[in-house]
């Protein structure tokens, strides 16, 4: 679709309109490899390839924001007299965002803003009928008589109000708190309602624009409009003409936010662990787990009894009986373990079983030779090498 190339380049988010303007007339536009120095030209951005100063336009993604304006802040990008503006508060957007429609400089609440100029002007035009609802404090007691004037309309300097809906909310002493909704936007209407009706308004603040709220936000937090106040506000004034894609989800804090949220990040980072004391028993510190197959904890001191015979296919070396005990019973058959060593001065063991793979039954060096093996024996008067080898020295304490 072919739109005016300003037009295009303010969308873009390189400058506004007049200043996209400006840049038209200076020469620094191009339009397919051409210079373009006049006004009212179309473009379809889409097909079109469109460059400023030499760097190729790029559409930002659309974003439509919801800002908790606070009073003495202007309604304005920029401030010669260097006050705080709307747009210190929505820099962490990262897109060029621009009010829609304005607050009085001591007028709180909320505040639209976008980078889509259609979105702008179709809530800004005098036929659109946005309702804007406030809440105000004026000084004396109103009664609900008091507010026919702003029911009917009010006569100003630039003519007859339109009719308003108002209602008093409470009373504070001799001030009224009301609320006013308008369906029009004239600079400073309702407190140039409240002088012309003999009601001066000393308090002012925008709760609602066009439907949404500042319910929840406080001065100076903005966050991103949702899906559903997006497809009303299209119900009702035919925009945004497109939904997906825009930014969703985001918010933001006070102006300082992002930076008190960075020194939070930081002293987390710096500050200790916890004690063991608060964050519960450490590994280390926990009972010790109950003991497997191949621990070494239930050595005999000296004096116990012998152990009884090796379970089959017993890997433990715990039941080592000591030097004074007697000989344990003949090994289990494919018993491997070593556990049953027999002491020097005990009684020489039984016959071995057959396929007994243990070193457990080694007779000492003064006991009587064993019976021949049924499987090993290599003759009836030379013994193995390990039949005339002494038992190693194994203490009670040794592990």
């Amino acid at each position: 679709m072919e739109e005016r190339l300003q037009k295009i380049i303010a969308r873009a988010g390189v400058a506004s309109r007049r200043a996209s303007e400006e840049l038209i007339l200076a020469g620094r536009v191009r339009v397919n490899g051409r210079v373009v120095t006049e006004l009212g030209l179309k473009a379809d951005r889409q097909k079109d390839r469109i460059e400023v100063d030499g760097k190729r336009l790029v559409s930002e993604v659309p974003v439509y924001l919801a800002l908790h304006k606070p009073r003495n802040v202007v309604s304005t990008l920029r401030d010669p007299e260097g006050r705080p503006t709307v747009a210190d508060y929505v820099k962490g957007t990262g897109a060029r965002l621009y009010p829609v429609g304005r607050l009085d400089f001591a007028t709180s609440g909320i505040l639209l803003m976008t980078n889509d100029g259609d979105f702008a002007n179709a809530l800004l035009h005098p036929r659109g009928g946005v309702p804007k609802t406030y809440v105000l404090k004026v000084q004396g007691v109103m009664s609900d008589d008091d507010l026919t004037p702003w029911r009917e309309g009010i006569r100003l300097e630039d003519g007859v109000t339109l009719p308003a809906e108002a209602r008093v909310l409470r009373h504070e002493g001799d001030k009224t708190w009301l609320e006013v909704t308008l369906r029009e936007g004239r600079n400073q209407q309702i407190r140039r309602m409240g002088e012309a009706s003999g009601w001066p308004v000393m308090r002012l603040a925008r709760t609602t624009f066009a439907g949404v709220t500042s319910e929840g936000l406080r001065p100076g937090e903005w966050r991103a409009l949702t899906v559903d106040e997006l497809l009303h506000i299209r119900e009702a004034f035919g925009v945004p003409k497109r939904i997906r894609g825009a930014m969703m989800g985001a918010s933001s804090g006070p102006v300082d936010h992002r930076r008190a949220a960075g020194t939070v990040r930081s002293s987390a980072k710096a500050s200790p662990r916890p004690a063991p004391e608060s964050a519960g028993p450490s590994a280390r510190n926990r009972a010790p787990a109950p003991s497997r197959a191949r621990t070494r904890t239930d050595v005999e001191g000296p004096g116990a009894p012998g152990p009884g015979p090796a379970q089959p296919r017993a890997r433990s070396r715990a039941n080592i009986a000591p030097a004074n005990a007697p000989g344990p019973s003949p090994a289990q058959p494919r018993a491997r373990s070593r556990a049953n060593i027999a002491p020097a001065n005990a009684p020489g063991p039984g016959p071995a079983q057959p396929r007994a793979r243990s070193r457990a039954n080694i007779a000492p060096a003064n006991a009587p030779g064993p019976a021949r093996s049924a499987r090993n024996a290599r003759s009836e008067t030379t013994p193995r090498a390990a039949e005339t080898r002494g038992p190693r020295a194994r203490g009670p304490g040794r592990r």
